[in-house]
């Protein structure tokens, strides 16, 4: 049997690919945004796209707090 392979694409960007095997889709990310995710099985692709969603989300709250950080340390040295 050939193995089955995809592309992931997600906001418009190539960010790893999943593999088809015996229980769902084994995912490999190609991007460091993604690593949290990597090697994990998904019984489903909506599974793992929901899974990329909230990454992302994750990602960008994180972001958002060292920003705000980053703020309060500049404005109290002044």
């Amino acid at each position: 049997m050939q193995s089955q392979r995809f592309a992931v694409e997600f906001e418009r960007r190539t960010v790893g690919i999943a593999v088809r095997v015996p229980g769902g889709f084994m995912f490999f990310a190609s991007s460091d945004e993604f690593e949290a995710i990597d090697g994990r099985l998904f019984p489903r692709a909506r599974a793992l796209e929901r899974e990329l969603k909230k990454a992302a989300r994750n990602r960008r709250r994180k972001s958002r707090a060292r920003g705000t950080r980053r703020q309060v340390i500049t404005q109290g040295a002044i």
